[in-house]
C-alpha cells in the first residue's frame, strides 16, 4: 500500500496530460493553494456526481485562492468526453501509469463491497502555496464532499 501524505509533507511534483492532451503540473500552480483531488473513474454516477460540485464551487473556490486538479486514471480522450458531456470546468488530467496516485497515497488496496481490492482510493490532498500538504484525506465519499472541504476551510 502508499504511504498517505500527512500535513506539513512536500506535495510530490506531478506533470500530466490534460483532456486536450496538454501537460498540466503541479508547478504550474506555485504561489497558489491546489485541491488535487483523485477518483476512480471519469464516466461514472460518484465521479461525475464530485466533478460537478467542484465545477459548481470552482468560482468560490478561485476566489478563496484555490485551484482545483482532478486527478484519475483515464486517457485525455476519456477526459474530454467526461468533460463535453457533463460541462465541467474543473481541470482533469489522466494518470494511466498511476505512479502519480501511488505518490500521494491514493492507489492502494481498499476495500470494495467487502472485498478487498487494489484500486484508486478516492482522495484529496489540499496543497498550500508553497508546496506543501496542509491536508490530505483519504476515502472520501463522492457525495457532499465538497461542500465539507469548504466548510472546513472556512470558505
Amino acid at each position: 500500500m502508499s504511504e498517505r501524505l500527512q500535513p506539513g509533507d512536500t506535495a510530490p511534483a506531478f506533470t500530466l496530460p490534460d483532456a486536450d492532451g496538454n501537460e498540466i503540473s503541479l508547478a504550474d500552480h506555485d504561489g497558489r493553494k491546489v485541491i488535487v483531488y483523485f477518483y476512480p473513474a471519469a464516466l461514472t454516477p460518484g465521479c461525475t456526481k464530485q466533478a460537478c460540485d467542484f465545477t459548481d464551487n470552482l468560482e468560490l473556490l478561485a476566489e478563496a485562492g484555490y485551484d482545483v486538479i482532478g486527478v484519475s486514471p483515464d486517457k485525455p480522450e476519456k477526459l474530454a468526453r467526461f468533460r463535453e458531456k457533463e460541462d465541467l470546468k474543473v481541470t482533469l488530467v489522466g494518470d494511466p501509469s498511476k505512479e502519480t496516485m501511488a505518490a500521494y497515497g491514493a492507489f492502494g488496496e481498499k476495500k470494495l463491497y467487502g472485498k478487498t481490492v487494489t484500486g484508486v482510493i478516492r482522495s484529496t490532498v489540499i496543497v498550500d502555496e508553497a508546496g506543501k500538504v496542509e491536508q490530505a484525506l483519504y476515502n472520501v465519499k463522492a457525495t457532499g464532499h465538497v461542500a465539507k472541504i469548504i466548510k472546513d476551510l472556512g470558505i
